[in-house]
């Protein structure tokens, strides 16, 4: 089963996507590289409660 996460900036801390993760192949915290909107550049994104 699926479990809707979201995903946190590191550096501004604005939470910018939500997305969707299999708990069976990543049960720890998933970090992602992705574009922040508020810093205007690719950030280390963090799974977020």
């Amino acid at each position: 089963m699926r479990t809707k996460i979201i995903l946190a900036c590191t550096e501004c801390k604005q939470r910018n996507y939500n997305t969707t993760k299999e708990k069976k192949t990543h049960p720890d915290r998933m970090e992602i590289k992705k574009y922040c909107r508020f810093c205007r550049k690719h950030t280390l994104h963090k799974e977020t409660k």
